[in-house]
């Protein structure tokens, strides 16, 4: 199956740096484009600061992490992916955004065969393939964060996706990142978050409801089942925000009632109180204690 050597990832936020940064310890060229160079800047930083707790813990050494760094490049234009073999999407949560970026991308890419991919946690990656002139070679490569730390990702074929297509794709995570992978239906929610997003609405409606703290809600699921985190701190961890957008896309496709935002989450996210990255949501975080997502996380996150 054939080596991937070149890759470009759109966006350079939580999931777009961890994905350049698995990419590039892989031994690949990696080019991250993003809005303007002071997003990058923020990309770049995220990088360094990953790369160099690994180093600190003894998972990467200093010439290894140096060699990675010097494979990462960025850039503000669309164009400078034009020689990519696979470039992964990792913009905000946005159907029409994502839909417009789809449609840019397969304007500059001068590989017929280049795969275009999604890391979208919920949007259906059909709509995005249609935005193409080249809907063989779309799918959905779900990671999850921190991108260096989770070992799982989500393979979505569309309809439309050539079976070689996803045979290369799962290719490049697997034999190349060295993911865990599982293919899933094109359907809203895919498999994780089809799961996981139920249970933290159902979370958020018996606190909104009184009947039980956050904290012993929590506490209830770590102590009572095991769970590494309690469904209202993995919530915060997630980022409300996100939360709020993957249970609107999938009560949209579903129409469930129960998969629709609860009052509180949309108040919360209306009011900026988007959990650990705003150092308030349904718990209070210290700023300084957002400095390192992977030592807070010990669960599944989007």
């Amino acid at each position: 199956m054939e080596r991937f050597a070149r890759v470009g990832v759109v966006g350079a936020g939580l999931m777009g740096s961890g994905i350049a940064e698995v990419c590039a310890r892989a031994g690949l060229e990696v080019r991250v484009v993003e809005l303007n160079d002071a997003v990058l800047g923020h990309g770049r930083s995220r990088i360094e600061a990953s790369m160099a707790r690994a180093v600190r813990k003894g998972k990467l050494s200093e010439k290894d992490a140096s060699a990675s760094l010097a494979r990462l490049s960025f850039g503000t234009g669309l164009a400078e992916l034009a020689d990519r073999d696979i470039v992964i999407e990792a913009i905000a949560e946005d159907e029409t955004s994502k839909i417009e970026l789809f449609a840019k991308l397969d304007a500059v890419l001068e590989r017929q065969d280049a795969i275009l991919a999604s890391n979208t946690s919920s949007i259906p990656v059909a709509k995005l393939a249609v935005a193409t002139s080249r809907p063989a070679y779309v799918i959905g490569i779900h990671f999850f964060n921190p991108v260096p730390v989770l070992p799982l990702v989500e393979l979505i074929p569309t309809l439309l996706t050539g079976e070689n297509t996803t045979a290369r794709a799962e290719a490049f995570a697997v034999e190349q990142l060295g993911k865990t992978a599982i293919r899933c239906v094109d359907r809203a929610g895919f498999v994780v978050n089809a799961l996981l997003i139920p249970y933290l609405l159902s979370a958020v409606r018996m606190l909104e409801s009184g009947l039980a703290t956050a904290d012993d809600i929590d506490n209830g699921m770590v102590l009572g089942c095991a769970h590494p985190m309690g469904p209202l701190r993995l919530a915060d961890l997630i980022g409300l925000d996100t939360v709020k957008a993957v249970a609107e896309s999938m009560y949209q496709e579903f129409k469930e009632p129960l998969w629709s935002a609860p009052p509180l989450l949309s108040r919360m996210v209306d009011a900026g109180l988007l959990g650990v990255k705003t150092s308030r949501g349904f718990h209070q975080y210290e700023r300084s204690s957002t400095a390192d997502p992977a030592v807070q996380h010990s669960g599944t996150q989007l």
